[in-house]
């Protein structure tokens, strides 16, 4: 016979038990499915004319987008990085002029900059053979990290497209980043998103725009009317769009563009479908390739509700 008392301890565990079980099993699926996040709703969609990244909102919670990273040199913020695998980042190679000795870079994640919820020391930075500054063509590096990532809700790895898969142009997504607020401003210390849209590269070539410089190898992504845009600081980082499993796939890494948000002036990213195989055979990204089941989105739907 079970007492009252007896009765309501013995439910309190079951539901303690259950709550462990549920958060172990999110982890697991964190772990093993690229690209998704804690908070699924975005913020500069809901209120896309923001303040920016120049133009963005602060999107300080932790887990927002789990892949951002701060590299810092001499432990001073220089650009975003996204994680890519428990050791590897993916980055814009122009971040590293002049400044490629490993020794001197650290990697920290989480939302803010101080304090980072993890920091790593950088063991090899590979920039891409055929980037030579001051052009802005195959502008991408890659950063082995000297102690692998354990992946959480709140620290873990985008997802990376097949080299022949393709993103519609006007459709939205979204850039993060600790850059300048204005150009030539200041440097937050919560990250920062905010909504583009990605642009077709013919109108990107306009002459009133980029007036032909957009290679195969680069994205334009923003408005034309200006107000929204990545700036200083916020170059290597992502530009991610979501499936409609909302998986989050890295769609550009921030590259360049004349000052930040100008009327016909979008931001430029190098486009990450040319380089997917470049990536692949410089990593160990072909080990963390998995094919998510339909029940594990679906259960991971169940646990977010």
């Amino acid at each position: 016979m079970l007492f009252g008392w007896e009765k309501t301890a013995e439910a309190a565990l079951s539901i303690e038990e259950v709550s462990k079980a549920t958060g172990e099993l999110q982890l697991l699926l964190n772990t093993l499915i690229c690209g998704l996040r804690q908070n699924r709703s975005v913020k500069s969609m809901a209120k896309s004319s923001s303040l920016r990244i120049v133009g963005g909102l602060s999107s300080a919670e932790t887990g927002d987008w789990p892949w951002q990273a701060s590299l810092q040199y001499n432990n001073i913020h220089r650009c975003g990085a996204t994680l890519i695998s428990n050791t590897w980042l993916v980055s814009a190679a122009h971040c590293f002029r002049d400044m490629s000795h490993p020794q001197k870079w650290t990697a920290t994640f989480g939302a803010l900059l101080k304090p980072p919820s993890l920091k790593r020391s950088v063991k090899t930075i590979i920039i891409h053979e055929k980037y030579r500054y001051p052009e802005h063509d195959y502008d991408i590096a890659l950063v082995q990290l000297s102690k692998r990532v354990e992946f959480t809700s709140s620290i873990h790895r985008v997802c990376l497209p097949e080299p022949s898969q393709t993103f519609p142009y006007n459709i939205y997504a979204v850039i993060t980043g600790w850059g300048a607020l204005t150009n030539d401003g200041p440097t937050p210390n919560a990250l920062q998103e905010a909504t583009v849209k990605l642009i077709d590269s013919n109108t990107c070539n306009r002459k009133e725009v980029y007036d032909g410089d957009i290679t195969p190898r680069m994205l334009c992504a923003g408005y034309l009317e200006g107000g929204v845009d990545a700036c200083q600081g916020d170059s290597g980082g992502p530009l991610v769009t979501p499936d409609s499993r909302l998986m989050w796939y890295l769609v550009g890494i921030v590259s360049w563009g004349d000052e930040c948000a100008k009327p016909n002036k979008p931001g430029v990213y190098t486009r990450v479908t040319y380089f997917r195989d470049w990536i692949t055979s410089k990593t160990d990204y072909h080990l963390h390739r998995l094919q998510p089941r339909p029940w594990m989105l679906t259960l991971l739907g169940g646990l977010d509700s």
